[in-house]
């Protein structure tokens, strides 16, 4: 006769897993490894139920944060943030508003992802009697050791959030990086792409980036010399351009961009060619070049049925004669 199977020691605990399988099956060694069957195998799908759940609820949250209102306002991310673009938000300042909260939205969900499965991942291993210690020291050491390895690529990421954060720039800003002059296309956390006057598209690695000269923050200044002979009447000139300089900024399309009334600050500067009379005009951000443009054309317009001489065209005559 074959022995009868004996019940082990866990089965008479009760509550156990291994007393339950025990009643089921009857099968020692089934009740014996209840644990690694049933009990460890539940543990881990519930912790990653719980992982994959907070992840979820942080990205909702993420998005929720980084989404435009519509109302005209800033994404709720950014408010707390510093703006450069303050007050409801304009056609120009959309885009780049809403590319700026999805970027740090992205890191933001990144960083979740790696802190929240990290986390699950660590008491996974533990429920499965893995000393998470050691574990723990070499990804660390390994994580250093690629830090060194990608110091560029690191350098890049950690310039990229903090431009982002600090608001630099944004898509549509015309920006001076140094060797790159144009107007920002996308703005990411390892590259910024601009396109120069000429189509020529250029991407700058924000590690690279040492300055930033921005023409299209908070406000421009429209800024116009105006070249008159040596024997004009400076005065005249003078009262001539402020006039018209005031009539073209009271009028569309400069009526539009100006934020003040034109000042003219007198001669700038004496040359061999010519005297300068010094025009500016604060303008909404960006709009410096064709708000300077209409005026220059303008005033030298005036002068020119006032009577003045150009002396650029003389001294050009001139010169292309002998």
């Amino acid at each position: 006769m074959l022995p009868l199977p004996s019940a082990p020691d866990c089965a008479s605990e009760e509550g156990t897993w291994c007393q339950q399988v025990y009643k089921l099956t009857g099968n020692e060694w089934l009740a014996a490894s209840a644990d690694w069957l049933v009990a460890k195998p539940l543990k881990i799908i519930l912790i990653l139920l719980i992982a994959f759940l907070i992840r979820f609820l942080i990205r909702k949250l993420i998005d929720k944060l980084t989404k435009a209102p519509g109302d005209g306002k800033h994404p709720a991310l950014l408010r707390p943030l510093r703006n450069r673009t303050n007050g409801p938000l304009s056609i120009e300042t959309i885009e780049r508003s809403r590319q700026r909260a999805e970027t740090i939205g992205s890191v933001l969900k990144s960083i979740t992802t790696f802190l929240v499965l990290g986390i699950a991942v660590i008491e996974i291993l533990a429920e499965l009697g893995i000393a998470v210690g050691p574990l723990i020291a070499s990804a660390g050491i390994v994580g250093v050791a690629l830090g060194f390895g990608a110091q560029s690529l690191v350098q890049d990421f950690l310039s990229g959030i903090f431009m982002m954060l600090e608001d630099q720039y944004g898509v549509g800003d015309v920006v001076d990086l140094g060797e790159a002059i144009g107007v920002v296309e996308t703005v990411g956390l390892r590259i910024t792409t601009v396109r120069a006057l000429d189509g020529t598209v250029w991407y700058v690695r924000n590690g690279e980036i040492m300055r930033v000269g921005n023409f299209s923050q908070d406000h421009s200044v429209a800024v116009i010399d105006i070249p008159l002979a040596h024997s004009a009447d400076i005065e005249h000139a003078t009262r001539l351009i402020s006039q018209t300089a005031t009539e073209v900024t009271s009028e569309p399309p400069v009526s539009e961009d100006a934020l003040e009334q034109p000042n003219v600050l007198g001669v700038d500067k004496i040359t061999v060619q010519a005297v300068y009379i010094r025009l500016t005009l604060k303008v909404r951000p960006g709009k410096q070049w064709a708000v300077q443009r209409t005026l220059r054309g303008k005033i030298l317009a005036a002068l020119s049925d006032a009577g003045f001489e150009n002396p650029l065209p003389l001294l050009l005559g001139s010169e292309t004669t002998e």
